[in-house]
């Protein structure tokens, strides 16, 4: 099972939407996908009570249980939460194969960034290839200084930009219904799905995967760590 993890541990930098569109958009292309919701504020999991019956299926995975995700699985998104750091960061990244890092292009942001982004590369998964990370810059408008300013900070980091979102109401009006930017039709997306083609390139590639550790315990055991179970 391929186990892909959205992180940041900085919080609003749109780690859900990140997670939501890439489980439909992959969804689309045939993968069972099954997606964990970690954040305390569970708007993963609301968000996929509300996806319509007529969309390809999602499988939702109760992680404060611990729950495991199903047997027919082939891909695990997990939508962390924000704060993540220390032993329950480093039991994260060392079982999934691939990690997603969102940032947008503000001064905040882009602080916390190069503090979590130095701290990833320490951890003995990443420095040693089992772990992947691509970076994803988010809700970006490409006409601003702060966009130029983005685009070379990204640059100074040895982790590749797999790509890049624009700021579009399409995210936020798709996200209300339950669907995802690869729900929409074209005459309205076509522009989003041409921004996610270039992350789905990647993630398909061999590039991307990881030698992580088997994901079969990583729910029930990162959940202990941040319940303190």
């Amino acid at each position: 099972m391929r186990t892909i993890a959205i992180i940041n541990a900085k919080g609003g930098c749109g780690k859900t939407t990140i997670a939501t569109s890439l489980a439909a958009a992959l969804a689309w292309e045939g993968h069972s996908v099954a997606l964990a919701d970690m954040d305390p504020q569970q708007s993963t999991n609301d968000w996929l009570k509300h996806r319509p019956d007529s969309y390809p299926a999602l499988l939702g995975v109760a992680a404060e249980s611990g729950a495991r995700p199903a047997a027919e699985t082939d891909t695990l998104i997990i939508d962390t939460p924000a704060g993540l750091a220390g032993n329950e960061l480093e039991q994260i990244i060392k079982r999934a194969q691939t990690v997603l890092v969102p940032v947008m292009p503000s001064p905040v942001d882009m602080r916390a960034a190069w503090r979590f982004l130095s701290h990833l590369q320490e951890i003995r998964a990443v420095r040693s290839g089992d772990t992947v990370v691509g970076l994803v810059a988010n809700r970006v408008r490409p006409q601003t200084i702060i966009y130029r300013q983005l685009t070379g900070f990204l640059e100074g980091f040895r982790v590749p930009v797999v790509g890049q979102l624009r700021d579009s109401m399409n995210y936020v009006r798709a996200f209300e219904k339950g669907l995802a930017v690869a729900d929409l039709p074209p005459y309205l997306a076509f522009h989003d799905w041409e921004e996610w083609e270039t992350v789905l390139a990647w993630i398909r590639s061999k590039k991307s995967q990881g030698k992580g550790a088997s994901p079969s315990s990583l729910l029930s055991a990162a959940m202990q760590r941040l319940t303190g179970g």
